[in-house]
């Protein structure tokens, strides 16, 4: 090659390079912001807590919202703050996965209307976080746990109370044997018989076995039926106890449950789901084992406590006191926004939202024959 083809030629390469430039930038996971769209409906419930958690949670590009009504598109748009700059609105949830194409979607829906949505929404390519209960009958939500499953995308119902410090504490001395094999399990979870007098709630969702598929089982029962399986680690296996009309109120849901459980380790356990206060809850978690007990009590905000025979453990009883903020809510949507991004693992699987909904329809069912029942 003579020299004057040599310089031509090295010249356009290096023009060439220049014209290229450095590599272009592509953000880490750390860095990742992505597309979040809501849908709600009239008697959707909760969303106002993750509306107002998106307007200030890292990692949030833009947000949508879906509402047939349109009843909640100007409180959305308050609640996200700064971040309304980015919102849009739509009367179809479709039109909205169509054109936001959102990484993750939040559903705050009646529990009959939830499933197909969920359904659509995988399709689409989207993690699902569902306001709880997430269906209103079992057989809707098995073929969605083993949609997202095979689609490798997150699904999450909103059982925030696993994520508070207490339950997380308790969950860390479980998985470090502080307790020892465990034995037994005590749960309740008591709310306001008031509700249930109030002609405007009779006539919603929760008080609709249709809709929400029960009452204070699956409303409220839920969430410390999953908060047992989280803390201890395991799972029910058989479920047998009784459900009804305690208060009299005329509703066609139950307001009072009672269970006996037995878990997969052989640990056995109780649950009271009532609506039996005049205001408030009266909550208590509380878990014994071979060498130690805890016990939390979510509703009073107290420390936890615990003791352990284990060698090594701290001598005495010991306390764990914790901050209510953020709350629940704050802390799952932020947990789901990562698992979103790909930060890390999803605060609850789509396995583990069908574990805890096939207890309490076993236990509807156990109540209904006066049977035990397999979960």
């Amino acid at each position: 090659m003579n020299r004057r083809r040599f310089l031509e030629r090295a010249g356009g390469l290096g023009a060439a390079a220049l014209a290229v430039g450095p590599p272009a930038h592509s953000p880490s996971a750390e860095e990742r912001q992505i597309r979040v769209g809501a849908i709600t409906e009239p008697g959707g419930q909760h969303l106002s807590y993750f509306m107002r958690s998106l307007g200030t949670c890292r990692g949030v590009e833009a947000v949508a919202l879906a509402d047939r009504s349109g009843e909640y598109f100007e409180k959305g748009r308050e609640l996200l703050g700064p971040r309304s700059r980015s919102y849009r609105t739509f009367a179809d949830y479709r039109e909205m996965l169509a054109v936001v194409k959102p990484d993750l979607v939040v559903l705050a829906l009646e529990p009959v209307n939830t499933p197909p949505i969920i359904d659509t929404a995988l399709r689409a390519g989207c993690h699902v976080l569902a306001e709880k209960p997430p269906c209103a009958r079992l057989e809707d939500f098995e073929p969605l746990a083993a949609l997202a499953r095979d689609r490798k995308r997150h699904l999450m119902v909103a059982l925030a109370n696993r994520m508070l410090p207490p339950a997380v504490k308790a969950r860390e001395l479980v998985d470090s044997g502080y307790l020892g094999k465990l034995y037994g399990a005590s749960l309740h979870l008591v709310a306001d018989q008031t509700r249930l007098k109030n002609p405007a709630y009779r006539q919603s969702w929760p008080a609709s076995r249709k809709r929400a598929g029960g009452g204070k089982l699956i409303y409220h029962g839920i969430h410390y039926l999953d908060l047992i399986q989280y803390v201890a680690n395991d799972r029910v296996r058989r479920v047998s106890g009784f459900t009804g009309n305690v208060g009299g109120q005329p509703i066609e849901v139950e307001d009072a449950a009672v269970l006996a459980l037995e878990f997969r380790s052989g640990m056995v356990g109780t649950f009271n789901a009532g609506y039996y206060l005049d205001r408030g809850y009266s909550t208590l978690v509380a878990l014994w084992g071979s060498r130690g007990w805890l016990r939390f009590d979510l509703a009073a905000a107290t420390p936890l406590e615990w003791y352990s025979t284990r060698p090594g453990a701290p001598h005495g009883v010991q306390t764990f006191p914790y901050s209510q903020q953020p709350d629940a809510y704050e802390l799952l949507l932020k947990a789901a926004l990562d698992a979103s991004r790909g930060l890390a693992e999803a605060p609850i699987t789509g396995q583990e939202c069908l574990a805890v909904l096939q207890v309490i329809f076993a236990a509807y069912r156990a109540a209904e024959t006066g049977v035990t029942q397999e979960t």
